[in-house]
């Protein structure tokens, strides 16, 4: 809880430092890589970077806790927390880095604001960088020992079993430990960072969920290469699909994420578009073995049905299920495709039970639309869950 003096400050400050938020999280950005270029090259993904999502994202998670912490000052946000711990756990974060952060952040802040930084709005912004930093460094401590890993080991070889081309621009990875040691457990829906070494010496770091069932066998997850769009191409993404061959070895994490499944029985509605169908993909699986009794309906948005990825093993998990119905909406369909189901997902016409779990993975505009149209249908804000490929978005566009 933030101090009633400094709560003072800062809502009296935060309309100043939210119109300038932008610009200190740019320059903090550019303090940050001139004093230590080696977190662009090994940490940060340097296309974000490139594109100013991640700062826009810093930006917009900065604004909302500070907003939180006096308009809500008995709460707490721990989704948004909990999804940038998990984050940060799967990149190895470690409690000395927040220190580093803090140094640059506040000099953006100085700097930017000027005269209008005083003592007492440093000590209070100070006070709200340490309580949202204590408060990931602490969830993060709780992430690592549930792994059973020191703070920031979360490094392990992989040995390479199969590759298979899904769509012209989707590969499937199968991988199991190098040492033949068993695989970590994971929860359906959590994801694995990927670090490669890249051509000009830099180790970059990409996240990419596991899209097989939960077990201590092989894992598998799916690579989209990137394309830009007018920008530069992703380069993780393209080094993967050009390089990585059966017999390779590649480090993955230990597997993070918040977007998992609630296995209370509840009906489900698990929804995704492109290459977000693989969190959905390995819930599914989880479903099937455990024999899900209650409803699950399954949407999917794509292009085309030679763009979505896994499409069998979409439809063919989801008739495993007692009570579960799959829908595919296509921008461009084959002959014969349901008219209804043509163009972008639309859940106007499906019956959505009491008591629906959501779970939606995809771009930000679809989880927008999709989410607005579960609330005008009855279900609960607090049921509807979401996962961001990338920085998290959202709230910067709040």
């Amino acid at each position: 809880m933030l101090s009633e003096t400094s709560t003072a400050t800062v809502r009296a400050t935060l309309p100043a430092v939210g119109a300038a938020i932008g610009d200190i999280a740019d320059l903090f950005y550019r303090k940050l890589f001139d004093a230590h270029p080696e977190l662009l090259r090994d940490l940060f993904n340097r296309g974000n970077q490139a594109s100013g999502t991640q700062r826009s994202a810093l930006a917009g998670s900065i604004a909302a806790f500070a907003t939180q912490l006096v308009e809500h000052p008995d709460t707490r946000p721990d989704a948004m927390l909990g999804r940038i711990a998990n984050k940060h756990a799967s990149l190895g974060i470690t409690a000395p880095q927040y220190r580093i952060v803090h140094t640059h952040l506040f000099a953006a802040i100085a700097e930017v604001l000027g005269d209008a930084v005083t003592p007492e709005v440093a000590a209070a912004w100070d006070e709200v960088y340490w309580l949202m930093a204590n408060s990931l460094i602490a969830i993060e401590e709780r992430l690592y020992a549930q792994q059973g890993v020191l703070a920031g080991d979360v490094w392990r070889e992989w040995t390479v079993l199969s590759r298979t081309e899904d769509t012209p621009a989707v590969a499937t990875f199968r991988l199991t430990p190098a040492d033949g040691s068993p695989a970590p457990a994971f929860r359906p829906g959590q994801y694995v960072s990927v670090q490669v070494e890249l051509p000009d010496g830099a180790r970059q770091i990409r996240q990419y969920s596991l899209t097989g069932a939960p077990g201590t066998g092989p894992r598998s997850f799916s690579v989209k290469r990137v394309r830009g769009g007018g920008g530069p191409d992703g380069e993780v993404s393209a080094h993967l699909h050009a390089r990585l061959r059966e017999g390779d070895r590649l480090r993955l994490s230990a597997p993070y994420g918040d977007l998992v499944l609630d296995d209370s029985g509840a009906p489900l509605l698990l929804a995704s578009a492109g290459i977000g169908c693989t969190p959905v993909l390995s819930m599914l699986e989880h479903l099937a073995a455990e024999g899900h009794p209650a409803s699950v309906t399954v949407v999917h948005g794509d292009r085309s049905p030679a763009d979505h990825a896994l499409r069998a093993d979409h439809a063919a998990l989801t008739g495993k299920l007692p009570d579960a119905a799959a829908h595919f909406w296509y921008e461009d369909p084959e002959p014969g495709h349901p008219a209804e189901r043509t163009g972008r997902v639309d859940l106007s016409a499906l019956p959505v039970a009491p008591g629906t779990r959501a779970y939606l993975c995809g771009p930000l505009p679809f989880m927008r639309a999709l989410r607005s149209q579960l609330l005008a249908k009855g279900v609960a804000a607090a049921d509807i869950h979401y996962e961001v490929f990338g920085p998290d978005m959202w709230l910067a566009q709040d």
